[in-house]
């Protein structure tokens, strides 16, 4: 089991700075891939960003790269998501999810564990 309980969404203004955490429990947090996702009213869920079980190797959407950077300290069973030049149109609730497979695919299907989400709202 692992559990996965993500912080740090808020309301900011177009072109500011959020910094999502995603804290996990459970089962050895350096083993698996963590991915961020998230889903605005409406829309389908979408990938936004992975990180490997090591930390070495990132993935991110077309939409987001350049302006997002996810991290992850295995010592504080954390990862991050540094959100920088927020337009509007990435308002949305944000979810971790853990991917027990290390590799950290943009397929929500391949994650097995999921976090309740944070709402960011960016205001224009």
């Amino acid at each position: 089991q692992v559990q996965l309980v993500e912080s740090g969404g808020g309301l900011v203004q177009a072109g500011g700075s959020l910094r999502l955490s995603c804290a996990a429990s459970g089962r050895t947090f350096n083993r698996y891939a963590v991915g961020w996702f998230r889903q605005a009213p409406g829309k389908e869920r979408e990938f936004v960003a992975a990180i490997r079980w090591n930390g070495g190797t990132t993935y991110y959407a077309n939409s987001v790269k350049g302006r997002f950077t996810i991290s992850r300290d295995n010592a504080e069973n954390t990862v991050y998501l540094q959100m920088n030049s927020l337009k509007p149109e990435d308002t949305a609730v944000y979810y971790c999810a853990a991917d027990l497979s290390g590799i950290g695919y943009s397929a929500a299907s391949e994650y097995s564990y999921w976090g309740q989400g944070t709402q960011v709202t960016v205001s224009s």
